[in-house]
């Protein structure tokens, strides 16, 4: 048996095509929810687009999951700890890292940077090698020690690769335990040869050189020391799941903190604009479904003959109220149904063919990232 509200509903529907002011109401409505809905989506997308390309950016240096001190600096890691690290399931390799900030001179420049000193397990399947743009992904030559330049920290010192001839003095400062009077009784003082350089993000590339631990702890004068513990977590698992198995591992003095923890700041910034993004457009939906209930109230002072005769022919008050309510949930309904196959459509073309440009040079990206989750 045809439902009786829903058979006037869309006997109403089909009526309205014709060109009078209902028509055009319902039209306006109908084209309202389908822009709002559209904008809403588009810009949800942006921002899922901006996180997702910020994760992709860090990730690069970024590990899945770093350990380090609470409070302090640098520790010591008994090697059984260690071990009991790397069995975790689902850890694909840890890396020790020895960071602090540094003084670099090439010939007569000079720049403060980051100099991250790495184990060896570091250079395997390391998301950063995708990234090198000059030279080779190592930081040993034989016997020799070299570094990965962030390409800005290249730029700043005019570095020339291959640089056999010219080393890349690294200036650190000493712990002074007594009275000094000669200028390099306040610095350590080593040289390494740049081996290549990578390009990720002008804060990181201006900001960031990686040498040997080994050569980070003489410098520092921290041997055996690490400032933090980096965990690469194997593919197909879960690293939330990961990072709980580790924080139940490690002592309490530590803590374990995933990707996103470690971009904390910047991951709040996108969450909390993403948020104020969502109300705004929500509410402007919100205003365009306003129409709807205007067109209901010109269409029952349209319709106040037709009302009539359907209580004649036994209509009850609730099924005149489910005529007017199905006739507007239709035009919201196919609003909402236009809305988001005009933003999949846009979505996608975006993501093809890049139409709407950031408008900053950048050798990453050009086009505004877009995500559109389903």
């Amino acid at each position: 048996m045809v439902n009786f509200p829903l058979f006037m509903a869309s006997r109403y529907t089909l009526a309205s095509t014709q060109k009078n002011l209902i028509h055009r109401i319902g039209l306006v409505a109908m084209i309202s929810i389908a822009v709002s809905t559209m904008a809403l989506l588009l810009a949800l997308s942006v921002f899922n687009g901006l996180e997702e390309l910020v994760r992709s950016l860090f990730r690069s240096l970024d590990p899945d999951i770093k350990i380090e001190l609470k409070v302090g600096k640098s520790f010591t890691l008994a090697p059984s700890l260690r071990d009991q690290i790397a069995a975790v399931p689902g850890v694909a390799k840890v890396v020790d890292v020895l960071e602090d900030n540094a003084l670099l001179r090439y010939q007569d420049k000079q720049v403060v940077a980051k100099i991250k000193g790495v184990s060896e397990e570091f250079l395997h399947d390391s998301r950063l090698k995708p990234f090198l743009i000059q030279g080779d992904f190592q930081l040993k030559r034989g016997s020799t020690n070299v570094a990965l330049l962030g390409v800005g920290i290249q730029y700043a010192l005019s570095i020339t690769l291959p640089s056999e001839f010219h080393g890349l003095q690294i200036l650190y400062p000493k712990k002074m335990k007594g009275a000094a009077f000669l200028p390099q009784d306040f610095y350590r003082s080593q040289t390494i040869l740049p081996g290549g350089t990578f390009a990720i993000e002008k804060q990181l590339d201006e900001r960031y050189v990686i040498v040997p631990i080994a050569f980070a702890a003489t410098l520092m004068d921290m041997e055996h020391r690490q400032t933090a513990l980096e965990v690469q977590v194997a593919p197909h698992h879960e690293i939330l799941q990961v990072q709980r198995a580790l924080k139940q591992l490690v002592p309490d003095h530590f803590q374990v903190r995933n990707s996103d923890e470690q971009q904390a700041t910047l991951m709040q910034a996108i969450h909390m604009e993403r948020l104020f993004v969502f109300i705004i457009f929500s509410f402007i939906l919100l205003v365009a479904s306003l129409n709807i209930f205007f067109l209901l109230s010109v269409l029952v002072l349209d319709k106040q003959h037709d009302i009539a005769v359907l209580y004649t022919l036994g209509a009850t008050a609730q099924d005149i109220r489910r005529i007017f309510l199905l006739k507007g949930l239709r035009i919201a309904l196919r609003g909402v149904t236009v809305g988001m196959a005009a933003a999949w459509i846009l979505s996608w073309l975006q993501q093809r063919y890049g139409f709407v440009s950031l408008g900053v040079e950048s050798s990453l990206i050009e086009a505004y990232p877009i995500k559109l989750l389903s």
